[in-house]
């Protein structure tokens, strides 16, 4: 059975907005990034972020967690829910989710990462969201808001309508310390990015996305949370990209395989894949080694296309999900994807 996504309505200036740590309590660790993003928020957008009890607080447990999104959910003064980042454990967040309380109070949620766990819930529930926009990460990002970044941001929380994505000139390499105050004076160092690469391009593919974070959707396919029949993804738009984890090529076609051999890949007729994370503090490449490895994603990705959804359009190198700028896409909600015209649009 396909889930119905209905649109939510659009913010205004003032709107408090709930901003919690279903992941990881960061913020507490590096508050420096977290209140950064807390006053871009007030002060670029016009919001009101409202804190919750554990979203300062490491090692909060799955239920003090879960009742953190409650309180969010459930509060009519909140307009929006933002993650502050991600983490690894989510996953144990959901049994404790009382879905009927999300579902009877939908309200937009921003994050990516880990927060693919919750995105994926909310869709279940015919609640849309966006992948991306965290608090740390994009709103916190040092010297400055990337201008495409904020853009996407403030369309999907104020302005309805189509809006046509475009490439970046230049994309951040060299991650800083967030424990540096000096980190957040600089400009990060960034390379030319690279223009988004199209795989089948020969037609013109509109509708809803569904996906997010390649390892999230692995733990959650390995554990049988919130994956649904693969027929009720038929005709969606599928979202993917990988983490500052850096997951070998192997490994990423590997959950892709299984993703085909689930019968999952073939529902998708147009795949986005974002741009691939290719330096970390344990793995800090040179330009050459982040070409070779992104290159190596690249053909992984399209050797599982060729083997399980051939007729599948791909567009490769999207600067989405762990990238800088990172585009603020619909999740859930409609994205066109033009081969022939070489235009991605996102329905905000």
């Amino acid at each position: 059975m396909r889930t119905v996504l209905s649109p939510l309505p659009k913010l205004s200036p003032g709107d408090a907005v709930a901003v919690v740590s279903p992941s990881a309590g960061l913020p507490g660790l590096f508050p420096a990034p977290y209140e950064l993003g807390l006053r871009r928020l007030a002060e670029d957008f016009g919001l009101a972020p409202v804190e919750y009890e554990a979203t300062r607080r490491m090692g909060a447990t799955p239920q003090e967690r879960a009742a953190d999104l409650h309180a969010a959910f459930a509060d009519p003064r909140i307009k929006a829910v933002f993650a502050s980042i991600g983490g690894d454990d989510q996953i144990r967040v959901l049994p404790h989710l009382d879905k009927e309380l999300l579902r009877a109070n939908p309200k937009p949620f921003f994050g990516y990462s880990d927060n693919t766990n919750l995105l994926a819930l909310l869709w279940n529930l015919g609640v849309p969201g966006y992948h991306g926009g965290s608090v740390m990460t994009q709103l916190g990002r040092p010297s400055a808001m990337h201008p495409q970044t904020a853009d996407t941001l403030r369309a999907a929380l104020f302005e309805p309508g189509p809006r046509v994505l475009t490439p970046p000139e230049r994309v951040d390499t060299v991650l800083g310390d967030w424990a540096d105050p000096g980190t957040f004076e600089r400009e990060a160092s960034s390379e030319p990015a690279g223009p988004w690469l199209w795989h089948r391009a020969d037609r013109r593919v509109q509708g809803r996305t569904w996906g997010g974070n390649l390892e999230i959707l692995s733990w959650l396919l390995m554990a049988d949370r919130e994956i649904l029949p693969p027929d009720a993804y038929e005709g969606c738009v599928l979202l993917l990209e990988t983490s500052e984890e850096m997951p070998a090529a192997a490994e990423v076609y590997r959950v892709l395989r299984s993703m085909g051999e689930r019968g999952l890949l073939r529902r998708f007729p147009a795949l986005l894949m974002g741009r691939a994370k290719a330096w970390n503090f344990d793995r800090r490449l040179d330009a050459g080694q982040r070409a070779a490895y992104r290159r190596e994603q690249r053909e992984a990705v399209l050797r599982a296309l060729a083997e399980y959804a051939p007729d599948t359009m791909a567009v490769l190198d999207v600067d989405f999900g762990h990238t800088d700028p990172q585009l603020v896409l619909p999740y859930g909600g409609l994205l066109t994807v033009d081969g022939p015209a070489r235009e991605i649009t996102a329905h905000y």
